[in-house]
């Protein structure tokens, strides 16, 4: 792919002087469930690993003068690969130092453009993984607790029209890190840095044109290491297959069974679904409230907030056994 770089059409556009001083866009780039996550640094670098306990000890009542056999508790590693999030970008020096409010405000405007399409880009990771990015980490669709029809934590919605499909997510995310976590490290990629995107000083550098010619560039790096840990089973419920066929949108009903597949000490504290979701969900509880009038948009589900994100599509491939 080529790469693409601001220049005098842009110029001109950003330098015209009757300009208001607001800053509109057409791009759903919000990423209101990356917000919303727990995060963490890595344990271990680029390599974030954790213990899971995956067998319980044998305990029991015994008679007197008998004893009982000792049965250990067992442990799984898991490791989880964090990737390179990469935001970025160079522009050329006599084009910025041209800019109405100097070179420091063109670059800076940039800058938050790319921190914004990377934040969003993350959020896409976290529900798609390998599916958004193929060079990104694991997310949650992908997961192997929740990639099946068959999986203990995945509810079927049962919609049947190919590429029509939206998931919504039930999750459990806490600061003490044991579930849901968004895990990160530095630039370095080394244990204990910031888990944020690292912005470094921008200098000017000497870049090349398609021709091998030289011209002096402002470079601003913006890179982190993320990745996503699920924790357990029990972190994530997946409603899958829900479509704008009659009878498949998602409602309470669908919500409460997923709530069921949960431990009942361990239940999850948000619900990611798109505005169609939403919008099926708020039809649904006006059909069948006591006095047909419409239902005011649902913010909850019996106290579990409900996030709202652009980043969830309505146009996946239906989940199958």
């Amino acid at each position: 792919m080529a790469h693409e770089y601001l220049g005098l059409t842009e110029l001109v556009k950003i330098n015209d002087q009757n300009l208001a001083d607001i800053d509109v866009t057409d791009l759903l780039q919000d990423a209101p469930l990356l917000a919303a996550l727990a995060a963490a640094p890595s344990s271990n670098g680029t390599d974030h690993k954790y213990l899971k306990e995956t067998g319980a000890p044998v305990v029991g009542f015994r008679a007197v003068n008998a004893g009982r056999e000792n049965k250990k508790s067992a442990d799984t590693l898991v490791t989880i690969a964090l990737k390179i999030l990469a935001a970025s970008f160079d522009c050329d020096k006599s084009l910025a130092d041209a800019y109405r409010r100097g070179p420091d405000a063109f670059v800076a405007r940039e800058a938050l453009r790319h921190l914004k399409a990377a934040f969003a880009g993350a959020e896409g990771q976290i529900i798609y993984g390998t599916g958004a990015d193929a060079g990104g980490f694991v997310g949650l669709a992908d997961a192997d607790t929740l990639n099946a029809l068959a999986d203990e934590m995945v509810v079927n919605a049962t919609g049947t029209t190919a590429a029509t499909g939206s998931s919504v997510y039930l999750i459990r995310t806490n600061g003490d890190g044991t579930d849901c976590t968004l895990i990160g490290a530095g630039q370095s990629g080394e244990a204990g840095d910031s888990i944020d995107l690292m912005i470094g000083d921008t200098v000017v550098i000497q870049k090349s044109d398609g021709d091998g010619k030289h011209y002096p560039a402002y470079y601003t790096p913006i890179e982190g290491w993320l990745g996503l840990q699920i924790g357990s089973k029990y972190s994530v419920g997946r409603i899958c297959n829900l479509t704008a066929d009659s009878g498949k949108g998602l409602t309470d009903a669908l919500i409460y069974e997923a709530l069921s597949r949960f431990p009942a000490s361990r239940q999850p504290n948000l619900i990611a679904m798109n505005r169609r979701s939403l919008k099926q969900l708020r039809a649904s509880r006006t059909a069948t409230n006591a006095t047909g009038t419409p239902a005011p948009r649902p913010v909850d589900v019996d106290g579990i907030p409900i996030v709202v994100t652009d980043q969830i599509g309505s146009t996946e491939t239906l989940l199958a056994a």
